[in-house]
Parts: structure tokens; sequence; C-alpha cells
């Protein structure tokens, strides 16, 4: 396993965990799917119902890979709003917003429907302190400064591994989710970005 995903495993583990730790908190019994989710305490808001057709890493997946989307979607925009940059590279970008900014929207939907928080990963973590593939804002900054092709080879460079990591977190869901939707799109998302990177590394040998 390589190092990414066991980032991601290790994340989805301690969710899990955390979930296990508020079932069992004061039932006296091992948690398992019959958890009672009468208590108010803020932990139990965090809980997925137990009549749902999801599960914590189901959770997990669309919590992370919405700021991992959304930086995706930035990095694009950055991309698109220079002046120079290869037809091939700017369709390139063009493709990666317009494919993963309703995602976004669908994960959103799916969060407030299970009534839970739309966003885990702020500050340090979404400028991958702890996510894999998320770009530091370090390195943001550069791609930002960057012209020709400079900017062309900072971009490709930085979505190659991005999309590296966005296919671990998928993996992840494959393996462990439960709600047919999320694994649907995780499939979708290691099939098209694993293309994606393919036609990076082509380009990134041309540049």
């Amino acid at each position: 396993m390589n190092t990414q995903k066991l980032a991601v495993a290790a994340a989805l583990a301690a969710a899990l965990s955390l979930t296990g730790c508020a079932a069992g908190a004061g039932t006296g019994t091992t948690p398992s799917h019959g958890m009672n989710h009468g208590s108010s305490t803020p932990m139990s808001s965090m809980m997925p119902d137990a009549s749902a057709d999801h599960n914590a890493a189901d959770i997990m997946f669309a919590q992370m890979m919405i700021p991992h989307h959304a930086q995706a979607v930035e990095m694009s925009e950055i991309m698109l709003a220079k002046t120079g940059i290869p037809a091939s590279i700017a369709s390139l970008a063009t493709r990666i917003k317009a494919a993963q900014a309703p995602e976004i929207e669908q994960m959103t939907d799916w969060l407030e429907d299970w009534n839970q928080p739309t966003g885990m990963m702020t500050g340090h973590a979404m400028h991958g302190g702890d996510m894999a593939g998320m770009v530091s804002a370090e390195d943001l900054d550069k791609l930002k400064a960057s012209q020709g092709t400079e900017a062309a080879k900072l971009f490709l460079t930085q979505m190659i591994a991005h999309h590296e990591g966005a296919i671990a977190m998928a993996q992840t869901e494959v393996e462990s989710g439960e709600f047919t939707k999320t694994i649907e799109l995780a499939n979708a998302v290691i099939t098209s970005q694993q293309a994606e990177i393919e036609e990076m590394k082509e380009l990134l040998a041309a540049v």
C-alpha cells in the first residue's frame, strides 16, 4: 500500500474509531447498527442514522473529497486565467473544472441529506497538511505567479499528484463504503482521473 493510500486509510480508521466509541458510550452494549440514536450529545449528531444506507466511510469520503475537488477547480481556474497557455492544457483545465464542480454539489447534497457537516478539512489540512495529493499554500502561490512553460509544468506536475491522491481516497471508499452512489462516484473518479494522469504525463513530456 502506498503512502497516499495509507494516509487515507488512517483518516478513515480514525473516523470509524470515533464512530464506534460514540456508539458504545453509555449503552453498555457492543457498538452495532442497533446503536441508540436518541442521545442529544454533539457526537450523536455526527452519527449515521441506523436505518440509512450509508456508513462512516461514505461520510468521510464526501467530506474529504469536497475540499480536494475544490482545490482542483481552483488550480484549473488559475490556469484558465493565464495567457499564452497551450490549448491542450487549457482544454484539460476546462474539463477538470467542468467535471469536478458538479461533483462537489452532489457530495454536498448527500452530506446535507445525512445531516452531516459539509466540510471537515480546513486551514492547514486544506492546503496539503493532511490530505493525499493536496497542494500546499506555498506551491499554490508558485502556480499563481508562474507564466508560460513554467506554469504549464507546475500545473501538470501538481495536478498529477493531486489526482493520485484522489484515486487513493476513491479506492478506500470502494473498499469500505456502503452508499451505492458514493461508490459509483468513487469508481468514476478512479477511471476518469487515471486517464487524465496518463494524458498529463504525455503533455508534461511534450512541454
